[in-house]
């Protein structure tokens, strides 16, 4: 965020929409405004949010950082998911 020139006040925001090859795709943004129905959580210092109906795909995922032999990059754990696809961007319930 900071090398995007982002406030402190900015957050990251996490978010699940239609699309890939799975059904849904995951949606990670920076942001700066609360929206209604908003959760909110903090992890090191870092503000994630993720809005009413992306949560209810979201339960229990787990967000984390990589920078392993097959690049540099968010990965997500979620137990909710059914089917993934080979890259990992979407998945199905």
């Amino acid at each position: 965020m900071a090398t995007e020139n982002y406030s402190s006040d900015s957050f990251v925001r996490v978010g699940v929409q239609g699309g890939g090859c799975s059904g849904l795709m995951y949606q990670l943004d920076f942001d700066t405004e609360l929206k209604e129905g908003d959760q909110v959580f903090e992890d090191n210092g870092v503000k994630v949010v993720v809005d009413r109906k992306s949560f209810l795909y979201l339960v229990g995922t787990e967000l984390e950082y990589t920078g392993g032999l097959n690049g540099k990059g968010f990965v997500f754990k979620n137990p909710n998911a059914n089917r993934t696809c080979g890259c990992g961007e979407s998945f199905s319930i």
